[in-house]
């Protein structure tokens, strides 16, 4: 789809040369969310975009209101989104654009942008990284657990990423529209005026996850681990026959009354903003409706950890292919 995608570009700018992407984006917008006249000239994490193509995933009206797009000359002055619908245009202050607040629902889209220099093909910079990780094919390795980006990448809005005095951690955010909260024996640190460490560095930190007043007596290398396993519970499992799986029986103890003031203290740091978190992450639309019970959750963490390992594996026996062939892209007809 990519490669197909990229050479619609190419045909459709004339270009006389190779297109490359640098990078792709699934963006998700929910409720309230929209951004004014701007242009892709602007955003930090692209060098050298030249081109951009917005595909869109579903359709403006079915599954979600408002979202229209607009520019500021020319036309179409206005765009509605409609699933398999592409817009194409040039990333630099020719196009500027806005788009409209979320009424409801979710705006799936996949953005990428494209430049003309290969030093900046997001293939090659992946592929540049993964050959410098000493891979592990072992079964008993946890090189497959999740290593968080940098911090600022995770905190909404994205202008108080310096400073973290408003706003919230979108991991956090989305454990706390599914009724979870992270836990760490650390959170006290926070209010200690002489320690280095901030409450950003404790969710980096192995963590146990909290619901209602139970604590399942449960170790997670990190946020991102305890999030993905969470989230593969009410979005995937509803549909496994957890009942026909072996696993131990979930270990299940109550929330003690200084571990319910470290969790009062984290959620305090981490969901700064929660009128704010609630406008951008509505009740209803994550899987929250998904009745819970502990023994299927112990179920899904081991069957998160095999999905995962199972992922990791076929990277690592890709990843020669990918070298040879300098792109990520697999061509299924060569393999």
């Amino acid at each position: 789809m990519l490669e197909k995608l990229k050479d619609k570009v190419e045909e459709f700018f004339g270009c006389e040369y190779e297109l490359f992407i640098e990078f792709t984006g699934l963006i998700s917008w929910t409720k309230g969310a929209s951004i004014g006249w701007h242009s892709d000239d602007n955003r930090p994490y692209l060098k050298q975009r030249d081109y951009v193509a917005v595909c869109y995933l579903n359709s403006y009206g079915v599954e979600f209101g408002g979202g229209l797009f607009h520019f500021q000359d020319g036309e179409p002055a206005t765009f509605v989104p409609m699933a398999g619908d592409a817009l194409i245009y040039t990333a630099d202050s020719r196009n500027i654009h806005s788009v409209d607040e979320i009424t409801h629902g979710e705006r799936l889209t996949l953005t990428l942008w494209f430049t003309r220099d290969k030093s900046h093909d997001e293939d090659c910079k992946l592929i540049s990284f993964l050959t410098k990780i000493p891979f592990n094919i072992n079964t008993s390795s946890k090189d497959y657990l999740p290593m968080p980006a940098s911090q600022n990448m995770y905190w909404f809005p994205p202008e108080q990423s310096t400073t973290y005095q408003s706003g919230f951690d979108i991991r956090c955010a989305r454990l706390h529209v599914l009724g979870y909260q992270p836990y760490s024996t650390n959170a006290s640190v926070i209010v200690d005026e002489h320690s280095s460490r901030d409450f950003l560095d404790i969710i980096l930190e192995p963590l146990r996850l909290v619901r209602g007043n139970d604590l399942f007596d449960y170790e997670f290398a990190n946020i991102l681990h305890l999030l993905q396993v969470v989230q593969f519970y009410h979005w995937k499992t509803p549909g496994l026959k957890l009942s026909e799986l072996k696993t131990e029986p979930a270990k299940i103890m109550p929330v003690s009354t200084s571990q319910q003031e470290n969790i009062r203290l984290l959620k305090l740091q981490l969901l700064k903003d929660q009128h704010l978190m609630q406008t951008i992450f509505p009740s209803g639309n994550y899987g929250e409706r998904v009745e819970h019970d502990w023994v299927s959750f112990s179920c899904a963490v081991d069957l998160w950890e095999s999905y995962t390992s199972n992922l990791w594996r076929n990277l690592v026996l890709r990843l020669p292919s990918w070298i040879a062939n300098e792109s990520v892209f697999v061509d299924p007809s060569i393999e």
